[in-house]
């Protein structure tokens, strides 16, 4: 007998799209972070005073 998996999909989404919400707040901080934001400057000022 097969069993009732009726609103099996939906769940799988609603965890689905939490887990894609965590991980989007999880990068949002990563990349809003001071660390990432003292490497980028740094990169930009070595690319602006790179000699040719």
């Amino acid at each position: 007998m097969a069993a009732d998996d009726r609103g099996m999909v939906t769940a799988e989404y609603a965890v689905g799209t939490l887990a894609a919400a965590a991980l989007a707040t999880a990068f949002y901080k990563i990349a809003t972070s001071e660390a990432v934001h003292a490497a980028l400057r740094s990169l930009f000022e070595r690319a602006l005073n790179a000699q040719f």
